[in-house]
């Protein structure tokens, strides 16, 4: 029962991506560019926290990773915004 609903879900999600527009498909990997940038960003952010707090500078630390937190979300909106752009454009 699970390969064939795993089957099934398959099809669905290629159904779906066959009827995706040209644009709609710039946009998915423009989506994706802008999620892998933010992802690179945050992490890089991250990895300076880290070494903040490895440092014992706590409050600098914990800044940067509101930072990252902010990038991240910008990030994920802006990807949704282009997404959504092109689901407008149909």
């Amino acid at each position: 029962m699970r390969i064939a609903t795993a089957a099934f879900a398959a099809f669905a999600a290629l159904s779906l991506a066959a009827c995706n527009s040209p644009q709609e498909e710039a946009a998915e990997a423009k989506a994706d560019a802008i999620e892998t940038q933010t992802e690179a960003k945050t992490d890089a952010i991250e990895q300076q926290a880290d070494a903040a707090e490895d440092a014992g500078k706590e409050a600098t630390a914990d800044a940067m990773e509101q930072k990252a937190d902010q990038v991240e979300e910008a990030g994920a909106a802006k990807a949704d915004a282009v997404e959504q752009q092109a689901g407008k454009a149909d």
